[in-house]
């Protein structure tokens, strides 16, 4: 908070100000000057005190301010020269207000500060908000997976369908619309068991040529009736493919839940 001297004169930490310009602003603010018609000998009387009253309690200043000074002094002097008389008459054009640049200085200067507060209080609004962090998968996520199937050997399965499905596409296509959702697939595939009666196959449960959506939508949808008990996954050997077997009783169509 500012103080004030004997003189009247305000009394300003130089701590108060990140430079020059902010201090420039607060006077013209403190005397609710317009920022494009600064009252320059006021101002100059104001900041020059200010330095006086820095030197007077031995604080170091900032040489950029005594920069500034310099330039207070030197427009002030402009101002109190007399205008030069134009001896043609044609000639109207004023000359320069030698104040034009530190106004854009300040001008200029004023936009940072609003847009620092804008980003500072944006800042602020950001930490009212908490992001959950990536869960992993619990370890005692149920998965009815037959001993010796990894999750290796289920990745390697998918990639390689992926790969099946990727060379089978043509190489132009048309873009359309999901066809594929896991609940559908989870049906699919239960149909599929309920007709056969009999271990199914990863690369069975699609055509001749699937596509990537169809492939990793099913893929999802098998890993779901896993996880449901509905089915499991069993590999005879290592050079064979994974096979879905039926669960007893979780051939239930109207049980499916994808969630």
């Amino acid at each position: 908070m500012d103080k004030t001297t004997s003189t009247g004169q305000p009394l300003i930490q130089v701590s108060d100000f990140e430079g020059p310009l902010d201090l420039l602003l607060h006077l013209i603010k403190t005397n609710e000057m317009d920022i494009y018609d600064i009252r320059i000998s006021t101002i100059t009387s104001q900041y020059l005190t200010y330095l006086h009253q820095m030197q007077t309690l031995q604080l170091d200043v900032a040489g950029e301010y005594f920069v500034m000074a310099a330039n207070l002094m030197a427009i002030k002097a402009k101002l109190l020269l007399p205008k030069p008389q134009t001896v043609d008459p044609v000639d109207d054009d004023e000359p320069d207000d030698p104040r034009t640049d530190l106004v854009t200085q300040l001008v200029e200067y004023q936009r940072y500060q609003r847009a620092a507060a804008e980003l500072k209080d944006r800042a602020l609004l950001r930490q009212q908000h908490f992001t959950r962090p990536a869960m992993p998968v619990p370890a005692d996520t149920p998965l009815t997976v037959a001993p010796g199937v990894t999750v290796m050997d289920l990745q390697a399965t998918l990639v390689r369908l992926a790969h099946r499905a990727t060379v089978a596409q043509p190489v132009t296509q048309h873009v359309a619309t999901e066809h594929f959702t896991i609940k559908d697939q989870m049906q699919t595939v239960l149909r599929r068991l309920t007709r056969l009666r009999h271990p199914i196959a990863f690369d069975r449960l699609f055509g001749r040529s699937p596509v990537l959506d169809e492939v990793v939508t099913t893929f999802l949808a098998v890993l779901e009736l896993a996880r449901q008990r509905r089915v499991a996954l069993h590999q005879p050997s290592r050079l064979l493919p994974l096979e879905i077997n039926a669960v007893k009783g979780g051939l239930d169509h109207d049980a499916i839940s994808a969630d």
